[in-house]
């Protein structure tokens, strides 16, 4: 690897056609630290990512490279690798093998081990050595390792949606964590840019409609992230709605609270809202508000909205309902990995964001 001479932090982006591509080189542009110095494409090289992304045109004309591990190695500090799973973990291994620090946003190395990933994914892990051994990239739980990771696996954008509300509450006892059903609702950009009958305009526009029930990927991982952090394990039914929006993520989520003697509606309530604010207290995305969240209130941010809402009579608590709202694109993919590439060298997690 060459030295870095300069006081910028320098970014490859591996696998540049997709929406959280465009969304990394486009918070790159406004970041003081950082600047994106590489980017490759298997099928547009030579082109530059101006052409496919046409909005940065006149902003960020570097030329798609073919991918080559020592090449990127000796031009960037840390790769990120936009790659669909398989794929990115044969070349997050060779970029970390030649020596590069890497963020990977594929659920490649985001599970605790190989059985759960092929049961998933469907695919033999091409470096099962180290599934289980990559640091989960959220910095509000696991910001020492990140600081001193060689790879991160960056978060699902539904898990963050769940694991971020969830996990402080059932870590303290204050839910039952064996009845947690989570109900998802994502902007068509989830999805990916490649075409898909689900997606067309036709399709999407004016309707909303439930997919993958009880058997989308992103349910283990939040049973798995929600295990590691709590040491608790828990059961959690998830349900996930194409709804026809740009971005954004609404997750509504429904859970029993453990009673005390004499609880009440307002106890319950005031209970969950505090651990959360105590648990989030020093993390700057993350936001828990007494107003119910909307996916406006976070669009094109890295930030987090949280709250709780308990039903039943007032001396006779029922149910617990938390709304949480995300960026897909930033706190659920791009924004998440800047603030993670912000930990790993030491600088404001906020810089950039």
């Amino acid at each position: 690897m060459q030295e870095n001479l300069s006081n910028m932090i320098r970014v490859a982006l591996i696998g540049s056609t997709g929406y959280t591509a465009l969304e990394v080189a486009r918070i790159l542009l406004s970041h003081e630290k950082a600047e994106l110095t590489i980017a490759t494409s298997r099928s547009d090289e030579g082109k530059p990512l101006s052409e496919i992304h046409p909005s940065l045109a006149g902003r960020c004309d570097v030329a798609l490279q073919p991918f080559d591990p020592k090449t990127i190695a000796e031009n960037a500090d840390v790769a990120m690798c936009c790659l669909p799973h398989g794929a990115s973990a044969e070349s997050v291994r060779d970029l970390a093998l030649a020596g590069i620090r890497v963020i990977d946003f594929s659920a490649d190395f985001r599970l605790s081990s190989v059985p759960l990933y092929e049961k998933w994914y469907g695919v033999t892990h091409p470096w099962p050595d180290r599934v289980g051994n990559v640091v989960y990239g959220m910095p509000e739980f696991f910001g020492d390792e990140i600081a001193n990771a060689d790879v991160v696996a960056n978060p699902g954008c539904y898990p963050t949606s769940a694991i971020m509300p969830l996990a402080p509450l059932v870590k303290a006892g204050l839910i039952e964590a064996d009845d947690i059903i989570v109900d998802s609702k994502s902007g068509v950009s989830g999805a990916g840019r490649s075409p898909k009958l689900g997606t067309l305009y036709c399709e999407a526009n004016e309707s909303i409609a439930a997919y993958a029930i009880a058997s989308h990927r992103h349910g283990p991982e939040m049973q798995d992230l929600i295990h590691r952090i709590a040491d608790k394990t828990v059961n959690v039914l998830f349900t996930p709605h194409l709804t026809p929006m740009d971005r954004g993520i609404l997750s509504t989520i429904y859970a029993r609270p453990v009673l005390q003697d004499n609880d009440t509606v307002e106890s319950v309530s005031s209970r969950l809202m505090a651990q959360l604010r105590d648990t989030y207290r020093d993390h700057p995305f993350v936001h828990v508000v007494d107003h119910l969240p909307a996916t406006k209130h976070v669009a094109m941010t890295n930030h987090v909205q949280m709250t709780v809402r308990v039903s039943g009579n007032e001396d006779q608590p029922g149910r617990v309902i938390i709304v949480c709202a995300i960026d897909n694109l930033s706190k659920g993919a791009s924004g998440a990995a800047i603030q993670n590439m912000n930990v790993m060298f030491g600088i404001d997690q906020m810089t950039g964001l």
